[in-house]
């Protein structure tokens, strides 16, 4: 299993690497971490997109977790930024939303250590140069297929550039 990172040059750019992920995603926990501003949200938009989700994408800050069911399944976007302490996502069930049948996507994971589980890919979003660097981390057998699905397929379709 490899690591890979895209170049994203712009906002679009993010929105179409989350959607590539989002072709080939099944049924997965994925964190997405960096700063504030490092488009974890809008890399979640182009998730959602590639799943048939044609409403807006907020980022459920306030809320905890913004649910959405579409036709492949349920998805859980998670934004963990003002928990006070992990304990605070027993309150909210957080293990039911782990199911086989779900993509979770946690915003600020690191929040919910120890409550959350192990994810199946890691997203590192950061500022790079002009625009953003995605580095995508297999942590599962299941994650690693997915990145591995992904670069074939963005490699045929093209991002920025893929190291």
């Amino acid at each position: 299993m490899r690591s890979l990172t895209v170049m994203l040059a712009d906002e679009q750019a993010t929105v179409d690497c989350g959607a590539r992920l989002g072709a080939v995603i099944n049924n997965a926990v994925v964190f997405l971490e960096g700063t504030l501003g490092a488009g974890k949200t809008t890399f979640c938009r182009g998730v959602l997109r590639a799943l048939g989700h044609v409403g807006p994408v907020k980022s459920p800050t306030y809320t905890l977790v913004e649910p959405y069911v579409l036709a492949r399944g349920s998805l859980y976007h998670f934004d963990l930024y003002r928990l006070g302490d992990p304990e605070e996502l027993e309150f909210i069930g957080i293990r039911d939303y782990f199911d086989e049948q779900a993509v979770c996507l946690i915003e600020w994971p690191q929040r919910g250590a120890g409550v959350l589980p192990t994810p199946d890919i890691r997203i590192l979003l950061e500022v790079a140069d002009a625009g953003r660097a995605a580095t995508l981390v297999p942590v599962s057998k299941a994650g690693g297929a997915m990145i591995d699905k992904f670069a074939a397929q963005t490699a045929a379709g093209g991002l920025d550039e893929i190291k």
